[in-house]
């Protein structure tokens, strides 16, 4: 007697959304870091040019030089609030995939514990009929 499990089908597809949710998950936590990271070289990249304004003004420098500098520090600025929005914005992409892997997770747990719950009865009905077998042996036998 082969064992067959009646969720197997429902069981694969929530399987395979299970695996397409890590992928997703994955791509999401990709594409956080890649913005996380621009954003921490504009951040590195203003701090190292006020740095550098700093060293330049103690030697003195021109009106249009600091003029230079301040625009250029704005434009980093903006994009540095541009980028904040984006890794607020791929944070939660990122979150909300994650919640849906996990609501994945639990789905598959779920069937595979039924799984584990109807094998278990499968191999306990084969069990009393292998005893009920050895019964009907032994009364034969006897009755011989």
């Amino acid at each position: 007697m082969n064992y067959h499990y009646k969720f197997e089908k429902i069981l694969d597809v929530k399987e395979k959304e299970k695996d397409e949710a890590l992928s997703a998950y994955k791509n999401a936590v990709q594409a956080f870091e890649n913005v996380a990271r621009e954003l921490y070289a504009l951040l590195k990249k203003k701090e190292d040019l006020e740095a550098h304004q700093a060293e330049k003004m103690k030697a003195g420098l021109s009106v249009q030089e600091i003029r230079h500098y301040r625009r250029f520090i704005d434009d980093i600025e903006k994009s540095i609030h541009y980028y904040q929005s984006l890794v607020m914005n791929a944070r939660n992409r990122m979150n909300w995939h994650q919640q849906k892997l996990q609501e994945k997770n639990i789905e598959v747990k779920k069937y595979e514990k039924l799984k584990d719950k109807d094998y278990g009865r499968f191999l306990m009905k084969l069990k009393i009929q292998e005893e009920k077998q050895a019964d009907e042996i032994s009364t034969q036998t006897f009755y011989h």
